[in-house]
């Protein structure tokens, strides 16, 4: 695979909350093809470092660096370059599976955002579904959408966190398609061996007292 000049850099990061450390002096480096598992016990900070690598939580030390195609994405932009996936993401329950992405490609101003819809619907296997409310959905039917709220504005860094937690067998395979998309920069947050032995590296957090 040719070298890439987009990558996800963290260095020295460190995390606390109240007198406990999470984790201390994290440093690591993610290019496009080669994704990386991020496993531990619960409580170990997984979720707590995904959110920390899609700029939406401080580190108490340390720094995150991301670089799309050669540029260098400003730090209070880079939660708009990242496409996030977790369980625990919320939707909204009286909107369908269309007008849940139709609010979120309006707030991030895509262009063709109808054809970009149908185009991420058709990828998770939800078209034949777009126009039911959510109230109807599945926990896994939900979790597909979530997979394609993060696909919807194409962006260089994907982030998931448990991606196949509630998926059926064909819902896993979608998973590990997604993380096998060698254009992304791909972070994932697991237990999972199987989606673990998808990844290229894996960084292992230990639970601090």
């Amino acid at each position: 695979m040719p070298e890439s000049d987009s990558k996800l850099t963290a260095d020295g990061l460190a995390m606390r909350y109240g007198r406990r450390v999470l984790f201390r002096d994290l440093s690591f480096e993610v290019a496009p093809g080669a994704p990386l598992a991020i496993t531990g016990r619960n409580g170990a900070g997984k979720s707590t470092l995904l959110k920390i690598l899609a700029g939406v939580l401080e580190p108490i030390n340390g720094t995150v660096k991301l670089v799309d195609e050669g540029k260098e994405v400003k730090d209070e932009l880079r939660p708009h370059s990242v496409g996030f996936v977790a369980p625990y993401l919320h939707l909204y329950a009286p909107f369908s599976a269309r007008e849940n992405l139709a609010f979120l490609a309006q707030a991030r101003r895509l262009s063709d955002r109808q054809a970009r819809i149908y185009e991420v619907l058709d990828r998770v296997g939800l078209l034949e579904r777009a126009e039911d409310h959510l109230s109807t959905y599945s926990t896994g039917m939900r979790q597909r959408l979530r997979i394609a709220a993060a696909l919807l504005h194409d962006p260089p860094l994907l982030l998931l966190d448990e991606p196949s937690a509630t998926l059926d067998e064909s819902g896993r395979e979608l998973a590990e398609s997604i993380i096998g998309m060698n254009e992304k920069i791909i972070v994932i947050a697991t237990n999972d061996p199987d989606e673990a032995a998808l990844c290229a590296t894996r960084l292992h957090l230990e639970t601090n007292p």
